[in-house]
Protein backbone atom coordinates (compact mmCIF):
# COMPACT_ATOMS: atom_id res chain seq x y z
CA UNK A 1 0.00 0.00 0.00
CA UNK A 2 1.07 3.51 -0.89
CA UNK A 3 1.25 6.27 1.92
CA UNK A 4 -0.83 8.91 1.86
CA UNK A 5 1.93 11.39 3.24
CA UNK A 6 4.42 12.81 1.18
CA UNK A 7 8.46 11.76 1.61
CA UNK A 8 10.34 14.64 3.02
CA UNK A 9 13.51 15.38 1.55
CA UNK A 10 16.87 14.50 3.92
CA UNK A 11 17.68 17.29 5.30
CA UNK A 12 21.65 18.62 5.39
CA UNK A 13 22.86 20.30 8.50
CA UNK A 14 25.43 22.92 9.14
CA UNK A 15 26.55 21.39 12.67
CA UNK A 16 29.38 19.21 12.48
CA UNK A 17 29.71 16.16 13.83
CA UNK A 18 31.19 15.81 17.12
CA UNK A 19 34.53 14.05 17.72
CA UNK A 20 35.82 12.89 20.76
CA UNK A 21 39.62 13.12 22.50
CA UNK A 22 41.33 9.69 22.67
CA UNK A 23 43.18 8.70 25.68
CA UNK A 24 46.99 7.80 24.79
CA UNK A 25 49.51 4.97 26.10
CA UNK A 26 52.78 6.39 26.34
CA UNK A 27 53.49 4.11 22.86
CA UNK A 28 50.63 5.75 20.52
CA UNK A 29 52.29 8.95 20.78
CA UNK A 30 53.96 10.13 17.94
CA UNK A 31 55.70 12.83 16.47
CA UNK A 32 52.92 15.70 14.25
CA UNK A 33 50.10 14.17 16.61
CA UNK A 34 48.30 17.04 18.62
CA UNK A 35 47.77 16.30 21.57
CA UNK A 36 46.45 17.99 24.88
CA UNK A 37 46.79 16.99 28.80
CA UNK A 38 44.19 15.09 30.32
CA UNK A 39 45.21 14.24 33.93
CA UNK A 40 48.39 15.19 36.12
CA UNK A 41 49.40 12.81 38.75
CA UNK A 42 50.91 14.31 42.27
CA UNK A 43 52.55 12.41 44.58
CA UNK A 44 52.94 13.40 48.29
CA UNK A 45 53.85 11.97 51.01
CA UNK A 46 51.44 9.77 53.12
CA UNK A 47 52.70 11.13 56.51
CA UNK A 48 51.06 14.20 55.31
CA UNK A 49 47.10 12.66 56.34
CA UNK A 50 46.11 12.07 59.37
CA UNK A 51 47.71 10.08 62.44
CA UNK A 52 44.83 6.86 61.73
CA UNK A 53 46.07 6.63 57.33
CA UNK A 54 46.73 2.98 57.10
CA UNK A 55 49.44 3.33 54.53
CA UNK A 56 53.47 2.93 55.96
CA UNK A 57 54.68 6.56 55.84
CA UNK A 58 57.22 5.79 53.41
CA UNK A 59 54.54 4.96 50.80
CA UNK A 60 53.52 8.00 48.59
CA UNK A 61 49.77 8.95 47.51
CA UNK A 62 49.52 8.87 44.08
CA UNK A 63 46.49 11.94 43.14
CA UNK A 64 44.97 12.69 40.00
CA UNK A 65 43.99 16.19 39.01
CA UNK A 66 42.44 17.83 36.07
CA UNK A 67 44.09 20.11 33.74
CA UNK A 68 43.86 23.80 33.77
CA UNK A 69 44.77 23.86 29.74
CA UNK A 70 41.17 23.25 28.49
CA UNK A 71 42.45 21.34 25.47
CA UNK A 72 44.02 23.44 24.41
CA UNK A 73 46.58 21.62 21.28
CA UNK A 74 50.07 21.33 21.52
CA UNK A 75 51.95 19.57 18.62
CA UNK A 76 54.10 16.56 19.31
CA UNK A 77 57.63 17.42 18.14
CA UNK A 78 59.75 14.64 19.31
CA UNK A 79 59.32 11.43 21.85
CA UNK A 80 61.90 9.98 24.29
CA UNK A 81 59.42 7.54 26.63
CA UNK A 82 59.19 8.81 29.25
CA UNK A 83 59.58 12.42 27.86
CA UNK A 84 57.70 14.15 24.85
CA UNK A 85 58.53 17.65 23.77
CA UNK A 86 55.47 19.91 22.53
CA UNK A 87 54.75 23.16 20.94
CA UNK A 88 52.63 25.13 21.85
CA UNK A 89 50.52 27.60 19.50
CA UNK A 90 52.25 30.52 20.94
CA UNK A 91 55.48 29.22 19.79
CA UNK A 92 57.13 27.93 23.26
CA UNK A 93 57.99 24.51 23.83
CA UNK A 94 58.19 22.49 27.12
CA UNK A 95 58.39 18.92 28.32
CA UNK A 96 56.24 16.43 29.71
CA UNK A 97 56.78 13.04 31.66
CA UNK A 98 54.19 10.77 30.85
CA UNK A 99 54.67 9.00 34.23
CA UNK A 100 53.02 12.48 35.88
CA UNK A 101 50.87 12.60 33.10
CA UNK A 102 48.19 11.55 30.69
CA UNK A 103 47.66 12.75 26.78
CA UNK A 104 44.73 12.62 25.07
CA UNK A 105 44.92 12.63 21.13
CA UNK A 106 42.59 15.68 20.10
CA UNK A 107 40.81 15.42 16.37
CA UNK A 108 43.38 16.71 13.37
CA UNK A 109 40.46 19.72 12.31
CA UNK A 110 39.50 20.26 15.81
CA UNK A 111 43.21 21.07 16.75
CA UNK A 112 43.90 22.68 13.67
CA UNK A 113 40.87 25.19 14.08
CA UNK A 114 42.04 25.61 17.75
CA UNK A 115 45.76 25.87 17.28
CA UNK A 116 45.07 28.72 14.57
CA UNK A 117 42.84 30.85 16.49
CA UNK A 118 45.19 30.31 19.82
CA UNK A 119 47.98 31.56 17.69
CA UNK A 120 45.57 34.40 16.17
CA UNK A 121 44.53 35.32 19.76
CA UNK A 122 48.42 35.86 20.74
CA UNK A 123 49.65 38.06 17.88
CA UNK A 124 46.96 40.22 18.13
CA UNK A 125 47.57 41.11 22.64
CA UNK A 126 50.87 40.52 21.32
CA UNK A 127 50.81 43.59 18.92
CA UNK A 128 48.03 45.47 20.45
CA UNK A 129 46.15 46.95 17.21
CA UNK A 130 42.66 45.72 16.47
CA UNK A 131 42.87 42.22 14.57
Amino acid sequence: MASSQPKSAPTKTTAAAATLAKALAPEEIHPGDYVTPLHMIAEVPSYWWCDDWRRPREEPVRMRFTTSCDGAPLRVKSVCLPFVLLKHPAGHTTTLDLRRCQLARLDCDFAKRAWKAIRKSNRCSKSRTAC
